[in-house]
């Protein structure tokens, strides 16, 4: 099965926001080539809030390029067998941290922002990841800095899509 065929299998298992998935399955549908960075019209990414339920905190980092705190994640790649494996490689190279594993359930949230030309749309399948008790997080090229956040924390450092992206995942926990 191709990354393509799996993106399409996911969202229509996806139960939640419905216009949104809607509109990723249409673009899917209209974009053979929108999995992958090159499609101009927009592209699928794969994100994961990497998440330490025992102590309560989120690991955000601050994306080198936008200047943000953001969840780990990115462009799919043609090596990446699934959605899910392409959000769980990015969380494990950004963070650093060897072990997580995906929260069960599929995707937390989707989330389709807007990005600079030549593309023009990130349409991202958000997913969580658990990081292991004694998972150590090191900060990777692609960021400025890594850092954990208390659940409460999250709102006075990141944009209402990560805010949300916790709420999810804490409502799932």
């Amino acid at each position: 099965m191709s990354l393509h065929d799996d993106a399409v299998l996911v969202l229509k298992g996806y139960e939640g926001q419905p216009e949104l998935r809607e509109l990723y399955l249409d673009h899917l549908a209209a974009h053979p080539d929108g999995m992958y960075k090159p499609c101009g019209a927009g592209h699928l990414t794969s994100s994961a809030l990497v998440v330490d339920p025992s102590r309560g905190r989120v690991l955000l980092t601050l994306h080198k390029k936008l200047g943000m705190w953001l969840q780990t994640g990115g462009h799919c790649e043609e090596g990446d067998p699934t959605v899910e494996a392409a959000a769980l490689r990015e969380a494990a190279e950004e963070s650093g941290i060897a072990g997580l594993t995906l929260l069960p359930g599929g995707p937390v949230r989707l989330d389709r922002h807007p990005i600079p030309a030549p593309c023009h749309w990130h349409l991202d399948v958000q997913y969580a990841a658990l990081a292991p008790a004694d998972g150590v997080a090191r900060i990777s090229e692609e960021s400025l800095d890594l850092r954990w956040f208390a659940y409460d924390e999250v709102a006075a450092v990141a944009d209402a899509s990560v805010v949300r992206l916790v709420e999810g995942t804490l409502a799932r926990l």
